[in-house]
């Protein structure tokens, strides 16, 4: 039996951290495999890129969520209980819950109420002389996510509550203090959402019928029972959170059409499929979340090499989005690659591989598509703006990368 190549540093953690997006894909290249060891964490784990290896991975046979994720990112990121870390006919059930919220119809009013949020924002934007667009996208997006939930929320609390939600995913690896603000937005926000599950089961409180916080909060599990309470609070949160991650997203498409002028001239045509065909490639060919993590449930061996039971399974997604064997260039921003073929839940996995509703891909990736085709519809046929001279490269060393500066714009003018 062949062993698995090792990276032979004591711990690689700080190699990790210092290049999240890269570190496993170049090391597959150095060692000419789709997998190897590390220490990560003080945990032995294996790493794979590739879509071969996202196949593998998406066994739900061979691995299980449960107790994979590292506790910095249960304790910001995703929170204690959430649908992330369970496995079987567990998370089946909670996962049916989060695909009933994400309908057509459903994703279709959320992206109503942020193309409005959004030009409200617009108008703020065009009485200053410039607007750092990562910043300012977030309150749009929680208003429009907390109106579509049926999460009360007063003008006086909106910066409060947004702020939290934002440090919730981009605050969550940062080092030092940004760690620990994480860390306490967590707790700020799970108590919030505490009391608006509570309440509503009390009847203090109504939501509109079906709307998420009611499907949260009355949620019952494969055992009939009510979520508890700090659960329940931890699934609104991740039903608010990514929306608000998005905006990551949105910087990129903001990017692209300013790299690529001809992909705005395009979507002011309004040819047929193309503003899907350009947020795909968006999520494809920028950074989003580096990798995701797995244990292996029981002894098995794939291609030779041994993967022992409880081992630390870690799979890079940004690799597997530019792999060479899966995509033609893959270093190169080109939209028609959609119109050309439908990649496999294995080769395209910005938020995750496979098929959704019975495994861990993300269940808000329909979400994520079309608030990013509003915001390319709308920068491109509404929203008048300059892009000033500032540092637009990606920087690749933060989680989640976003370009140096932010994506400042400037001279912003609302189309009538």
């Amino acid at each position: 039996m062949p062993r698995i190549p090792h990276d032979s540093r004591p711990d690689s953690s700080l190699a990790l951290l210092a290049d999240p997006y890269g570190y496993i894909g170049r090391r597959c290249v150095e060692f000419g495999t789709d997998l190897f060891e590390a220490r990560l964490l003080l945990r032995r784990t294996i790493c794979m890129t590739g879509p071969n290896a996202a196949a593998l991975f998406y066994d739900r046979s061979r691995f299980q969520r449960t107790g994979a994720a590292p506790e910095p990112l249960r304790a910001t990121l995703f929170g204690q209980g959430g649908v992330q870390g369970l496995d079987g006919d567990a998370h089946r059930h909670r996962k049916a819950m989060f695909m009933s919220l994400v309908t057509a119809a459903q994703v279709d009013a959320l992206a109503r109420r942020f193309e409005d949020e959004l030009q409200t924002a617009a108008r703020q934007w065009s009485r200053q002389p410039q607007v750092v667009l990562y910043d300012a996208l977030h309150e749009p997006l929680t208003q429009a996510v907390c109106g579509w939930a049926g999460v009360p929320l007063e003008t006086s609390e909106v910066s409060l509550r947004t702020t939290d939600l934002v440090a919730l995913f981009d605050q969550a690896a940062a080092p030092g203090l940004g760690h620990f603000r994480a860390r306490a937005a967590r707790k700020r926000s799970e108590a919030w959402a505490v009391a608006l599950v509570e309440a509503l089961r009390a009847g203090r409180l109504s939501a509109p019928p079906g709307s998420p916080l009611e499907a949260v909060a009355l949620h019952r599990d494969e055992n009939e029972q009510w979520l508890p309470p700090r659960v329940a609070a931890v699934e609104l949160l991740n039903v608010l959170r990514p929306t608000l991650a998005v905006s990551v997203f949105i910087v990129f498409v903001a990017h692209a059409l300013h790299l690529h002028p001809e992909c705005r001239l395009a979507l002011q045509q309004r040819e047929a499929g193309y503003a899907d065909c350009f947020v795909q490639e968006v999520r494809r060919h920028y950074p989003f979340f580096p990798a995701v993590v797995a244990r292996v449930r029981e002894d098995f061996e794939w291609r030779g090499y041994p993967f022992p039971a409880g081992r630390r399974v870690m799979l890079d997604l940004y690799g597997t989005n530019h792999d060479s064997r899966a995509w033609r260039d893959p270093l190169a921003f080109e939209p028609a690659r959609f119109r050309e073929r439908t990649p496999t839940p294995f080769e395209f996995v910005p938020q995750g591989g496979a098929e959704p509703h019975k495994h861990h891909r993300c269940p808000g990736e329909g979400i994520a598509v079309e608030l990013m085709k509003v915001a390319a519809v709308f920068f491109s046929t509404r929203l008048n703006y300059e892009v000033p001279l500032q540092d637009l490269l990606l920087d690749m060393k933060r989680l989640p990368a976003l370009p140096r500066d932010r994506f400042v714009i400037a001279s912003v003018r609302v189309a009538a």
